[in-house]
């Protein structure tokens, strides 16, 4: 078993290596970035599915749209730049809207955030999945399937650690770039040759004549939808703890290139699928091709450098889930250490990351998937509403931290203070307009997610708070005169008995070896072979100068041993007396050799811990067979 462990998730890594395993520019790329230039093909692709009843027409819109997302995404890059510089320990929007804003408002940040990784995760594996069908059709009714194999793969790789995660996404990452540069400039020159009207060699899906007009909320809805190609951006500053010194300088490259590369994507592929006449096409029909693939196949046609583009666009589509996967569990790690999370969220697993949070994203994603099939279109609605909410409380909070800044004498904080304001204040008006427009296909869900997982952290927070007023220290400290009174169960005459009984005279001068009858149900053998045994044990104690224990056969009617042991107890009348249960138990030396017990001295453990009062202890004592 610990071979297979290292072979999947790679040797133990120590505390002093951590910073050996942090990462630079090129490495945080593929590990924060991949969510934001991942959405380069699906917010695209899920702006024009709106656009679709325009037919033709709707294509004059997307280069306008596109302008507008990417003067957005300008806005959020300055604004996050200046959360960098200010918060170069943890700039993520919980710490960030918690110091400024408050307990509350922080939760709701971190809540939607919550919402947003887990969506982010199903929406960029549902979409990697997609790209996949439209190479291979056939692959259609395996959608599903394929999610969740893409998932598996993810996470196993994050469970090996950031830097590896990174370092096996890299090639894709880097490939997809060069290839969809390479797809722009070379389609942007045949549009240039042609005058405007290139001719594509493969010709994209046809569109359809136009079944709606024009409209305000028409353009709305679409804008909405493609506001999801800045999903992402706030990856960096939620992961400042993955990079090595100096974070800050880091941070900010990243940032800049994750940006710049996304705006430089998304203005291209709006300007070539209009110059090409490339529409968005159902993904539950025969024969879909995505975005990308029809984008590629027109403009280089069907070669193999069309399958090398079209099969980075999948791995990067698949794996945009791994910037939830390297920022969720940060997360997740400061919300347990403030309480509003259960505890093993906080602790650090082999490769020096939160395996519980890494499995609990890939849980609660499959669910997601497996709800919703595995279609990407039918997730996009819900995702941008925690995007977007992040970006506004985090924007606020960074302009209430400048103002306070300006007010104590920062002369430079009022221009700072300006641009955060500048972008809350366009992040405010992209949330309401993605709220209205998305709220009858599905966004009301993530409304009330949000407050559904407050509610979760509260409770939480709530338990754990009474459990730390119940574990303060009442009154004075003293011990206890009277040795406790010492319970060994005892099944059957073996040597774990003997040892547990040899161990139990020395603690002890009061040994009580209890045996559980069942009514009839039990080996008469077995009884007769302890009572035959006892005379020896008794005579051994007292030869070592050691007050022999007892032997009592106390009847379990209805099998309920952990009942049977407490009724015991009480007989006996002891009062404020303490009582200790000595269970011995068999180790098995193989995994497999636990099928082959019964486990029942796991569940007398188990019960007497959870029904036993305060003056009852229990003590495991393993016992491990020597190999033959």
């Amino acid at each position: 078993m610990s071979l297979l462990t290292r072979l999947l998730f790679g040797r133990t890594i120590a505390n002093r290596e951590a910073q050996e395993h942090r990462l630079g520019v090129w490495e945080a790329v593929p590990a924060m970035g991949l969510d934001a230039l991942g959405s380069s093909a699906y917010g695209p692709e899920a702006m024009l599915a709106i656009l679709l009843p325009l037919g033709a027409q709707g294509l004059a819109w997307v280069s306008p749209l596109t302008i507008a997302i990417v003067a957005l995404l300008a806005i959020l890059y300055l604004s996050y730049r200046q959360t960098l510089q200010a918060y170069p320990g943890n700039g993520g929007a919980y710490p960030v809207v918690k110091a400024n804003l408050g307990e509350t408002a922080g939760l709701l940040a971190a809540s939607a955030l919550v919402v947003d990784y887990i969506l982010n995760v199903a929406v960029g594996i549902a979409a990697g999945a997609a790209a996949l069908v439209s190479i291979v059709p056939a692959l259609l009714p395996h959608t599903l399937a394929l999610c969740l194999a893409l998932l598996c793969f993810i996470a196993l790789a994050n469970l090996r650690g950031t830097m590896e995660a990174s370092r096996i996404f890299a090639i894709p990452v880097y490939i997809f770039l060069a290839s969809f540069f390479f797809i722009l400039v070379w389609g942007g020159l045949k549009t240039a040759a042609a005058s405007g009207h290139p001719v594509a060699l493969v010709a994209p899906h046809p569109l359809g004549p136009a079944t709606a007009g024009m409209g305000a909320w028409l353009l709305l809805r679409a804008f909405a939808s493609g506001c999801t190609a800045m999903t992402g951006v706030e990856a960096v500053s939620n992961s400042m703890g993955a990079f090595r010194s100096p974070v800050v300088g880091r941070a900010r490259a990243t940032l800049g290139l994750i940006v710049g590369t996304l705006a430089v994507l998304l203005l291209g592929i709006g300007w070539l699928v209009h110059v090409y006449r490339i529409g968005a096409m159902n993904e539950a029909e025969p024969g879909y091709r995505s975005i990308l693939a029809q984008l590629a196949g027109a403009v280089a046609g069907h070669n193999l450098f069309y399958y090398i583009a079209v099969g980075s666009a999948l791995a990067i589509l698949a794996l945009s889930a791994n910037t939830s996967f390297t920022a969720f569990p940060r997360l997740c790690r400061m919300l347990a250490q403030d309480g509003f999370l259960p505890r093993p969220f906080a602790l650090v697993g082999r490769r020096l990351v939160n395996t519980f949070g890494i499995v609990y994203l890939a849980g609660s994603a499959a669910a997601l998937l497996i709800l919703f099939g595995g279609i990407t279109d039918r997730l996009i609605p819900l995702f941008a509403i925690g995007a977007f909410l992040t970006f506004t409380l985090s924007q606020t909070a960074m302009t209430v931290h400048w103002h306070r800044a300006a007010a104590s004498g920062d002369s430079g904080a009022r221009p700072r203070m300006a641009i955060n304001a500048a972008g809350a204040s366009a992040t405010t008006g992209a949330l309401c307009i993605i709220v209205v427009a998305k709220f009858s296909d599905g966004a009301w869900i993530s409304l009330l997610a949000v407050p559904l997982v407050i509610m979760v952290l509260r409770a939480v927070r709530h338990y754990y708070d009474d459990l730390y007023r119940a574990m303060q220290v009442r009154g004075s400290f003293a011990f206890a005169a009277d040795p406790p009174l010492l319970l060994v169960a005892v099944e059957s005459w073996s040597e774990p008995v003997r040892h547990a009984l040899a161990l139990a005279v020395r603690m002890s001068p009061d040994v009580v070896a209890l045996h559980l009858t069942a009514d009839g149900l039990d080996n008469d053998g077995a009884v007769a072979l302890l009572r035959a045994q006892w005379p020896q044990v008794e005579e051994t104690a007292a030869a070592a100068g050691r007050k022999p224990p007892r032997l009592c056969m106390v009847p379990a009617p209805d099998r309920r041993l952990d009942r049977s042991v407490l009724d015991f107890i009480n007989h006996l009348q002891l009062q404020e007396r303490p009582v200790a249960v000595l269970i011995p138990q068999l180790v098995p030396r193989h995994w497999w050799e636990v099928l082959l017990h019964t486990g029942r001295a796991n569940r007398l453990r188990r019960e007497l811990l959870r029904h036993g009062t305060g003056r009852v202890a229990v003590i495991d004592l393993p016992w491990r067979p020597e190999p033959t």
